[in-house]
């Protein structure tokens, strides 16, 4: 096993907005990060495509939360995407599975029969949730991941959901950059409430919690 990050240093570091990555999966370090610009989706009015919502209702698939999350990091750290290599070294998955191990991490999986095909986690402290990666191993599967996710959310009274970094793929969701010192007091105000990641009661009600929402074509 690995060197792994303190934890309580950890969390506190993201109360304080850094964010821990490495350079690469075959990196022996992590550093900290703390950019300019972050990267949020709105828990509250949070949007997302009509076609990909209309595959999400019809999908044969089941999600569960917390079942293997040591296998989604896993798969999050090795999964390929366009030839680019992953921030997640040993470091940081055996950091967020001892993290996992004491209620602070979370996963969401996505399942076809037995077989897990898609998935993402994230760190949970106060109303804020920190995303952190995901992964597909079938069209669409990080994404139905997050649909659930933000169900549950929104369910629990989150306050932050956050992407950390800019990414193309999320504005579909509504997510968008704000600047640090916006973001500082955001995050501030969301660690003073303390929400819990329950589970949805099943797949209708997160239904009803997305469809609550605003979505777009």
């Amino acid at each position: 096993m690995s060197k792994i990050i303190d934890l309580n240093s950890l969390i506190e570091f993201y109360k304080k907005a850094y964010f821990p990555m490495a350079d690469s999966k075959y990196s022996e370090e992590i550093k900290f990060y703390k950019p300019k610009l972050r990267f949020i989706i709105p828990i509250s009015n949070f949007h997302y495509p009509k076609k990909l919502f209309s595959e999400f209702k019809k999908t044969k698939y089941s999600f569960k939360i917390d079942q293997n999350f040591a296998k989604v990091i896993e798969l999050c750290k090795e999964i390929k995407r366009k030839d680019q290599d992953t921030w997640i070294n040993e470091i940081i998955l055996d950091t967020y599975i001892e993290l996992h191990k004491i209620g602070k991490c979370h996963s969401v999986e996505c399942y076809e029969d037995d077989n897990l095909i898609g998935g993402l986690y994230g760190l949970h402290i106060g109303s804020c949730f920190f995303g952190e990666s995901m992964f597909s191993l079938k069209t669409n599967t990080s994404k139905f991941c997050l649909l659930y996710l933000l169900a549950i959310l929104k369910k629990n009274n989150f306050s932050i959901l956050d992407s950390q970094f800019f990414n193309p793929h999320l504005v579909q969701f509504g997510a968008y950059e704000i600047e640090t010192e916006i973001y500082e007091n955001k995050l501030k105000e969301s660690l003073e409430i303390e929400s819990f990641f329950k589970e949805v009661n099943n797949f209708q009600e997160v239904l009803s919690l997305l469809q609550s929402t605003n979505q777009r074509s």
